[in-house]
Formats: structure tokens, C-alpha cells, sequence
């Protein structure tokens, strides 16, 4: 891809060495590195365990499982992108089944080129969750920063005897003094009169 920034994790899932071999080719390592490989479900799920991969594409049918149930868990339980790729006659029910699950399917035999265009949404996909995974630890650590600075001011009027304004005012200067911030000046006062 033109202009990557950053390179994509991906796991294929997939018995078929012809696959594997064809996927690689259309997974150069400018762009998505590492690649890494299971042969049945249950590897895969022992790789999920001890790493998490931007993309992951399942050649179905597997050795231990079709391959699609798989594929919604991996959506429900990551952010990654899911490709699943099952045999054409399976397309329409597998399609129907998976995609409410955000799973993206493609018939096999597929092109080249839909299987590239394939990743390349998925790509676009996974930039979006990422965004969206960013903004939101953001506005978590900002409710988890007021909800400390409220913690601090009632232990402040509790113990001090001073006003919700007063407290308030007491915690913005002091961050401002000592150049740090409201979190780390409230962490302060919770644990000086808790």
C-alpha cells in the first residue's frame, strides 16, 4: 500500500499449504508483518491468547470446524479485521450468518484483486477502530480524572470545612503552582485525608 505508516499483524488460518503459499505473496512485508500461520481453530485460538493481530484470514472449511463461528468470536472479542473466505456454494448462507458480526466473506475461488481490495478494507477498518478504541481510553481516563477531582473536593469540605467552590479552586491552583496535574493534585489530597 501507498504511504503505510505502520505495518498490519496478520494470522492466517488456514490447512491448505496452496493458501498459505498464494496468501503470502499478496501479504508483502512492507505492509503486513508478521504474518503468522494456524492449521485448525484450536492453534489459532492458542495464538490469540498469547498475541493480538490486526487482521486475520480463515480459509474455510478447517480441520476441527467450519470456520465461521471462529470468525464472529474473533470479532466480538478483538478489534481486528475478519476475513473468511468459503466455498461458493456456502457464500450466500455463511455471508447472511456472519455479517451482522462485522466479518467480511468472499466465495472462493476468488481474484487476486478482490482478495487484495478485501484487505485493504479491512485495513481501513481496523484504522477506524483504532481511532475510535483511542478516543474513547481518552474520554475514560477524563471521567476517571472527575471523578478522583469530586473525590478530592468532599474530602476537602469534609475535612477542611471548605466550599465546593473553594475546594474546586484549591485543586486547579494547586495543579497550576506545581505545574502537574488536577489528577495527580487530587490523588494527593485522597490519600493526605483518607
Amino acid at each position: 500500500m501507498v504511504f503505510q505508516s505502520n505495518t498490519y499483524s496478520v494470522l492466517l488460518v488456514s490447512a491448505s499449504e496452496k493458501f498459505n503459499t498464494s496468501a503470502q505473496s499478496l501479504l508483502p512485508p512492507t505492509d503486513f508483518w508478521p504474518v503468522n500461520q494456524a492449521k485448525s481453530v484450536a492453534e489459532a485460538r492458542r495464538k490469540l491468547v498469547s498475541a493480538s493481530f490486526d487482521l486475520i484470514l480463515v480459509n474455510a472449511p478447517l480441520p476441527d470446524e467450519m470456520g465461521a463461528d471462529f470468525a464472529m468470536e474473533v470479532c466480538e472479542d478483538s478489534d481486528a479485521g475478519v476475513l473468511l473466505l468459503v466455498r461458493s456454494e456456502l457464500y450466500d448462507e455463511t455471508c447472511e450468518r456472519v455479517l451482522t458480526a462485522g466479518v467480511v466473506t468472499l466465495a472462493k475461488p476468488a481474484s487476486q484483486q478482490t482478495v487484495v481490495q478485501s484487505l485493504r478494507f479491512l485495513c481501513a477498518m481496523r484504522e477506524r477502530l483504532r481511532g475510535k478504541r483511542q478516543r474513547q481510553a481518552t474520554v475514560e481516563e477524563k471521567i476517571e480524572e472527575l471523578r478522583l477531582v469530586n473525590r478530592a473536593k468532599w474530602l476537602l469540605i469534609e475535612c477542611l470545612h471548605m466550599t465546593e467552590t473553594d475546594a474546586h479552586r484549591y485543586i486547579t491552583r494547586q495543579a497550576m503552582e506545581q505545574r502537574t496535574s488536577k489528577r495527580e493534585i487530587a490523588e494527593s489530597v485522597i490519600r493526605t485525608y483518607q
